[in-house]
C-alpha cells in the first residue's frame, strides 16, 4: 500500500470534503428580473420626487441576492444612477444618517458591495479597446480606448468618492465584511 495516495481529508470530520460548501451561504429567495424592474421604477420615482435618501435606502434594503444576472444588472444600474444623481456635499450627512439608523451597518455593507461591483463593471475594457493594448516595461498593459465607454471615467470617479466617504463613516470593517460575504449583488 502506498501511503502517499491516501486522501487524509476524508478522515478529518471538519474537512470541507465532508460537508457541502453550499451550506455556508444563506438561502436567498428567487427574484425575477421583472420584480427587480418594478422595484427599480419605484426607486427611480422616489429619486425624481426629491427623496434621494429614501431611494438609496429602498435600493439597498432590497438587494436581489436570489436574482439572475439580468436582475442584478438592472439593480446595479439603478443604484449607480442614484449615486450619480446625488451631490458630493450630500454624501457624508446621508451616510451618517443611514449608519446611525437601525440596520444601518448592513445597508452600508450592501452599498459597499454595489460600489465594488460598479467599479468592476466600469473598469472592463470594451471589445473595441481590447485589440489596442500596449505592453509596458513594468509588465502591465495599458489599454487605449478613445470614446469606447459612455462616461466610464465619470462613473468611476463617483464610485470612488462614495467609497472614500463610506470607509470614512463605516470604517474598514465594512470592506472586510463585504469581501467575506458569499452573497453577491
Amino acid at each position: 500500500m502506498n501511503w502517499r495516495t491516501i486522501n487524509i481529508d476524508l478522515l478529518d470530520p471538519e474537512s470541507p470534503a465532508n460537508f457541502s460548501i453550499a451550506t455556508l451561504s444563506p438561502a436567498a429567495p428567487r427574484v425575477s428580473a421583472s420584480e427587480v424592474q418594478s422595484l427599480s421604477s419605484q426607486i427611480k420615482q422616489l429619486s425624481r420626487g426629491g427623496d434621494s435618501e429614501g431611494a438609496l435606502r429602498g435600493a439597498l434594503e432590497n438587494p436581489p441576492y436570489g436574482g439572475d444576472a439580468a436582475a442584478k444588472e438592472v439593480h446595479l444600474a439603478t443604484v449607480v444612477e442614484i449615486l450619480q444623481s446625488l451631490k458630493q456635499s450630500e454624501m457624508s450627512p446621508m451616510l451618517s444618517r443611514i449608519y446611525e439608523s437601525e440596520g444601518g451597518v448592513e445597508i452600508l455593507d450592501v452599498l459597499m458591495k454595489y460600489l465594488y461591483k460598479g467599479m468592476s463593471h466600469s473598469s472592463k475594457p470594451s471589445s473595441a479597446a481590447t485589440g489596442s493594448m500596449s505592453p509596458q516595461s513594468t509588465g502591465f498593459s495599458q489599454i487605449h480606448s478613445r470614446g469606447g465607454g459612455e462616461g466610464g471615467g465619470q462613473a468611476m470617479s463617483v464610485l470612488l468618492s462614495w467609497h472614500e466617504k463610506l470607509v470614512e463613516i463605516a470604517g474598514p470593517g465594512s470592506i472586510v465584511r463585504v469581501m467575506s460575504d458569499r452573497r453577491t449583488v
